[in-house]
């Protein structure tokens, strides 16, 4: 492996950490700078085919997306909804009649790159607004200047850090483990979308965060464990790789091997965070919705 792609990691995961821990505006800023340059480079892909989508809007109405995930976790769905109208009402006005495909891009780079990745944000600074999703759910952030956590009482820190870091924790594992067991000992390619991908490296990718995510929540106390970490990591796992597909495809069709080159030896933004896209809403639903009703039984 390269060193450019070791060190660049190195420096992602610290700059990825720093944001998780700090939490509230820091994290809302960092996503937001992220979701800037991966949505740019989304809409690099569909210019490359040709397309004229509403990019500069786009771009606005997502950030927009994203201080409400922060603000007010509940009016996001409304927010995605008014936001989608905007983008076909400015399209409408273009001096140059625009095509389906213009507007299907907009959306879709909407959806994908802002709606989507705004779970992240609800997840780690709007989870206690919305609801007490557990019953020790306390602040979501970490106030570094009074205090540093406590972390062998898992109930005395916020809600979102640990279960923010938990999933990262799981997406990390199965891209680390995919990667190198498809390296060293891939045979069976797993799809032509994405030729270097192969079944072993997916089933070990998966095997990884399942294995992160049952410690997790035996280390969270969480209700039906180990069950609950083997139904999370699963999760994580395919999602994440369906994930890394859905951006190769998009990638083949526009004829490009890399989104963009912004980190050495990885490619673009989304080359990165591909993973973390779909995973967003599922550990976020698992975490407001299906812990409590699995509470409700144990």
């Amino acid at each position: 492996m390269p060193w450019s792609r070791i060190l660049s990691g190195i420096v992602a995961i610290a700059l990825a950490l720093g944001m998780i821990f700090l939490g509230g505006w820091y994290f809302t800023i960092g996503f937001g700078i992220i979701v800037y340059l991966g949505q740019q480079e989304y809409f690099q892909l569909a210019r490359a085919k040709g397309i004229a989508p509403a990019g500069k809007t786009t771009l606005a109405v997502s950030q927009v997306l994203l201080v409400t995930a922060a603000l007010a976790p509940n009016l996001v769905d409304a927010m995605f909804a008014l936001a989608g109208t905007l983008i076909c009402f400015y399209l409408l006005f273009q001096p140059k009649l625009s095509t389906i495909a213009d507007i299907s891009s907009s959306i879709l780079g909407l959806f994908y790159g802002g709606y989507l990745p705004s779970y992240w944000v609800r997840l780690r600074v709007g989870l206690d607004q919305t609801a007490s999703a557990m019953s020790h759910a306390v602040a979501s952030n970490v106030p570094i200047n009074d205090y540093w956590p406590d972390w062998t009482n898992a109930r005395t820190l916020p809600l979102g850090l640990t279960t923010l870091l938990l999933a990262f924790g799981c997406i990390w594992a199965a891209d680390i483990g995919a990667y190198f067991m498809g390296k060293f000992f891939g045979r069976t390619s797993l799809s032509h979308i994405s030729p270097k991908k192969t079944v072993e490296g997916a089933v070990f990718g998966v095997g990884g965060s399942v294995a992160v995510a049952v410690a997790g929540s035996w280390y969270l106390n969480w209700p039906g464990w180990p069950y609950t970490g083997i139904v999370l990591g699963l999760l994580i796992g395919i999602a994440s790789l369906l994930g890394d597909l859905t951006e190769s495809m998009m990638k083949r069709d526009a004829g490009v091997k890399d989104s963009g080159q912004l980190i050495p030896g990885h490619g673009g933004i989304l080359d990165r965070t591909d993973s973390y896209v779909f995973t967003a809403p599922l550990v976020y639903y698992f975490v407001t919705l299906a812990l409590p009703l699995i509470d409700s039984f144990f």
